[in-house]
């Protein structure tokens, strides 16, 4: 059998469907054999930085390994954004690159290159993969295609990539003397419930924080049972602000540089921390740490032991959150009355309101009420893919979850990112797919319109428009006395989107007031075909809800001023 052909099958069996690449001199042979397989088929992007979102949106909605082929040289180094995302967010993705004979490789010879378009791509991404290999012998595919998935997808996941030189991908092989990867043998996790019981059978004023780990670890529903059975009030990262409804008794806001005023207080009065499968970064906790839930008790579980290593606790657990759940539910234990608590908080939600009632009051298209307003618009079996910057920003803060699904590059955070990702879970989930960016980011990879057009994805695609980067002035009003270089339209300019949409032969649609956004956004969600909605706004209107560098979380700014 020919390698490739190998490689074929061997993504078929791993239950994939899809694969997301470029062709390129060093990956024909790759492309071919996943061509001539019937069970597989490939989906042809316009940059391979978008081939690497693409794969790792298909990872993050189906819940299986995502897969991205890319040529050597620049084929391989475009990948490397996209595969960044899917290394800081834990996402399982087998990347492949083709290189050149390995006749032609430098090796260690001094020389810059020998083959053409030869680049040292393992080298490149061994510091953004859990595994990077090239592949020197034929007889070692199999080990090598085995062993970079169980690396993937076991403990915390992440991407890896194999390097197939192109004499190796024509070789003709025998399979049934291939070898495989032996699994190696995993010991139990060993931890102490004691304290953490203890900790928690005291607390009376005590939040649960729900990370990524719940939801990279599949463990949302039975986290969900878990939080019934604890009946504490609940405070979500943005990665997992859908897992519980908005209006759900125990959701509690979302807190942090960017979270609501209510959630920063409670976190900051709480006197237990529980924290779920989250790393507790800086936009999360603030600028000064000590002052981050001062007051508060901090228990943390996660599967990564460094993470647990890197931040403040008082109980570390170091094991997966299913196995974490699965033991504490085997304890007995009685918890404290905290109704008084829950109470506050829900006074707190009521004085505090994110989206203010004045804010309705403007005539044109206030991003809190435009996203306030798409919230109730969509189908609870939605899927949301965002960007990044102040976009997303506005949507995490106005958009009320009723059971749609969030997927984002919450820590590379890639501008660009929305829209090949939403190309790739389109294709692993068939359902209605709701791509929401800002205008920066939709340039990164507006390419991928003609990948739209092409398959004829029905994505819905709404572009927050403020003509520049919102996030960067901003952070110039705050720093540089609103010195904007590099973030407005007159330095980085800014096309019209919806003529460009036209262009690949996507309808377009524009809102420019605010009693336009349900009705254009109904047209939008009605019509089967892609869609583009290009959504006006000012550009003086800045992200309101925000907790400056040196603030704690309950002295950030919570107004509602328009630049």
């Amino acid at each position: 059998m020919k390698l490739t052909d190998y490689v074929a099958q061997f993504i078929v069996n791993l239950g994939v469907r899809n694969v997301f690449l470029i062709s390129g001199g060093a990956a024909v042979h790759l492309v071919d054999s996943i061509s001539k397989h019937p069970d597989v088929d490939y989906v042809c992007n316009n940059h391979e930085q978008a081939c690497a979102m693409a794969a790792d949106g298909y990872s993050r909605v189906s819940g299986n390994i995502g897969v991205a082929i890319a040529t050597s040289g620049p084929g391989a180094t475009n990948l490397l954004t996209g595969v960044c995302g899917a290394y800081y967010d834990s996402v399982p993705v087998l990347y492949i690159t083709g290189q050149v004979t390995t006749f032609r490789l430098k090796e260690d010879s001094g020389v810059r290159q020998v083959g053409f378009q030869e680049t040292d791509t393992v080298d490149i991404y061994k510091s953004v993969t859990k595994y990077a290999k090239m592949v020197r012998d034929p007889k070692t595919i199999r080990y090598e295609l085995e062993k970079a998935v169980y690396i993937a997808k076991n403990g915390r996941p992440g991407p890896v990539l194999i390097d197939l030189p192109d004499d190796l991908q024509r070789s003709d092989i025998d399979v049934s003397s291939l070898s495989g990867f032996k699994i190696p043998s995993v010991e139990s996790s060993v931890y102490d419930l004691d304290e953490c019981i203890d900790l928690i059978t005291q607390a009376e004023k005590p939040v649960v924080i729900l990370g990524n780990g719940v939801k990279i670890s599949k463990a949302e529903e039975v986290t969900k049972e878990f939080l019934k059975r604890l009946d504490f009030p609940v405070l979500p990262t943005w990665a997992t602000m859908d897992v519980l409804p908005f209006d759900h008794p125990l959701y509690a806001g979302s807190f942090g540089q960017h979270g609501s005023k209510y959630g920063n207080i409670a976190v900051q009065n709480a006197d237990l921390l529980l924290v779920l499968g989250s790393r507790l970064d800086t936009h999360m906790t603030g600028s000064r740490l000590e002052n981050f839930a001062p007051n508060a008790k901090k228990i943390m579980v996660d599967i990564d032991a460094s993470e647990i290593n890197r931040t403040a606790h008082d109980v570390g657990i170091n094991t997966g959150i299913s196995s974490f759940i699965d033991s504490i539910n085997k304890e007995g234990f009685s918890l404290k009355d905290i109704t008084s608590w829950r109470n506050q908080i829900n006074e707190w939600k009521t004085q505090y309101p994110t989206v203010l009632r004045s804010y309705y009051n403007y005539t044109d298209v206030n991003p809190h009420v435009f996203f306030n307003l798409l919230s109730s618009c969509l189908q609870t079996d939605d899927i949301i893919i965002t960007d990044t910057g102040s976009a997303l920003a506005w949507f995490m803060q106005a958009f009320e979850f009723r059971g749609q699904r969030l997927f984002s590059d919450f820590n590379n955070t890639a501008m660009g990112w929305a829209l090949p990702a939403a190309i790739g879970a389109y294709f692993t989930s068939g359902r209605r797919i709701i791509a929401l960016m800002g205008d920066g980011a939709l340039q990164m990879n507006i390419q991928e319109l003609s990948t739209v057009r092409l398959r004829n994805i029905p994505i819905k695609m709404f572009v927050i428009n403020n003509k520049g980067y919102s996030m960067i002035r901003q952070t110039q009003d705050d720093w540089l006395e609103s010195k904007y270089e590099a973030s407005t339209y007159d330095t980085i300019g800014c096309p019209d989107f919806c003529r460009i949409a036209n262009a690949y032969d996507i309808r377009a649609v524009n809102i420019n007031t605010r009693d336009e956004i349900i009705s254009k956004i109904m047209e939008v969600l009605n019509d089967d075909d892609p869609v583009l909605c290009n959504v006006n706004i000012s550009d003086k209107y800045r992200i309101s809800t925000v907790v400056k560098f040196g603030q704690t979380l309950e002295e950030g700014s919570y107004d509602s001023s328009i630049g």
